[in-house]
């Protein structure tokens, strides 16, 4: 991916998040929701909530930031996509509050949910929004979108340099051991003039509960919902059939070093693992939208899948962000939540979770490109930072 498109991207962004902090050194801002109102677009691409102010939901979250005092201790465990995100917020938030530790642990956004479901941790990081039987089982747990990310699709295919498309239904068919080598003509067909070699394909998956198994099965689903969709559906756990080529991987890490180590593979990880997989040398697809466009991830092209369906968003942001309307939406693009219960310990771990949380997500703070451009992440737009400020407000 061309980090001028990064860059272009981040330009792109002050005019996505409004106006109302053109005072900050990173211009961002984030409009207040009303209930029931629905986001219009500018010709800049922004979005803005009707009756909505940039600056008042900053302020809120301003008037957060600042802990209790006294020494506190906060853990947060969970998704390996989120994971370096927050190794760069928390020793960050303990620089401007040295009274506050956080310290962040990369599990799998399964250990993250049950994790902080279970009180064993005050934050749990997950790319899959709590689902319907998890709500009801947990009453009291919330998920609160931080920002915004996307997983991309990489593989390693010696001595191939050419650009490489896939769709749903070709990764739906490799991942159910239908399509077996790189030359296959399924394959061929959606790559006129690519030359690929007679090589067994070997689809990597997580071994852990992952938030990416889940972005990646429900992208899965809903573009091939005829056959995966009605087979397999989608989950934090893996539900694929078991294959004689494929391999299990613990973490975005373990899905980038089994990569590496093996010829043919294919694999889905987490945008935040970009450099690392440049770096490996692996691969990168584009990959095939509802509209039928083929495209790797980039700001404006993630900025367009989120505009499409922010709108859409439910009070309590359990909302899937995949396989979009927009044309020029990448296909595979998600919120990335903190799981946190409502009720914690005691009133001064409450403060500190909530202010903790809405520092990571203030434009003037945590959600500074400086943090968020480091592992290819993006802002909440402005309806879905309202809304996550009114849940930081449920926490007690």
């Amino acid at each position: 991916m061309a980090e001028a498109k990064k860059i272009k991207g981040r330009f792109l962004k002050l005019g996505w998040l409004g106006t109302g902090l053109a005072a900050l050194s990173i211009v961002a801002a984030a409009c207040s929701s009303n209930s029931g109102s629905s986001p219009t677009t500018t010709k800049a691409g922004s979005t803005t909530q009707a009756g909505g102010s940039g600056q008042n939901v900053t302020s809120e979250l301003q008037s957060l930031e600042k802990p209790p005092t006294g020494s506190i201790a906060l853990s947060e465990t969970g998704s390996t996509l989120l994971f370096p995100l927050f190794q760069l917020w928390a020793p960050a938030y303990n620089s401007a509050y040295p009274n506050v530790t956080v310290t962040p642990a990369g599990t799998g956004s399964g250990t993250g949910i049950a994790q902080a479901a279970a009180g064993a941790v005050q934050i749990g990081a997950s790319d899959a929004y709590l689902s319907s039987s998890q709500v009801s089982k947990y009453p009291g747990l919330l998920n609160i979108p931080v920002a915004i990310s996307a997983q991309q699709i990489n593989y390693n295919i010696p001595n191939f340099t050419g650009k490489l498309q896939l769709s749903g239904s070709v990764l739906s068919e490799i991942y159910q051991g239908k399509i077996t080598n790189w030359n296959d003509s399924k394959i061929a067909a959606i790559n006129p003039g690519v030359t690929l070699p007679n090589l067994t394909i070997v689809p990597l998956h997580r071994s852990d509960g992952s938030g990416d198994t889940f972005l990646f099965t429900q992208y899965l689903s809903k573009s091939d919902a005829n056959g995966w969709g009605t087979n397999y559906s989608y989950n934090t756990t893996w539900t694929g059939p078991a294959i004689s080529s494929a391999l299990a991987e613990n973490g975005n890490g373990g899905m980038v070093s089994g990569c590496k180590a093996t010829p043919g593979c294919i694999a889905y990880i987490g945008i935040s693992f970009l450099d690392q997989t440049n770096a490996d040398g692996l691969g990168e697809a584009y990959i095939q939208n509802a509209s039928g466009k083929y495209m790797q991830p980039d700001s404006t092209n993630i900025e367009a899948e989120v505009n499409s369906l922010v709108g859409q968003t439910p009070a309590n942001q359990a909302m899937s962000l995949i396989y979009g309307p927009d044309a020029g939406g990448y296909p595979i693009v998600n919120y990335e939540y903190a799981i946190v219960n409502s009720t914690q310990s005691d009133a001064n771990t409450a403060k500190a979770v909530a202010a903790f949380l809405a520092w990571c997500m203030d434009p003037a703070n945590g959600g500074q490109a400086s943090y968020l451009s480091k592992v290819h992440f993006e802002p909440l737009p402005s309806q879905a930072l309202s809304q996550s400020v009114t849940q930081l407000k449920q926490i007690h």
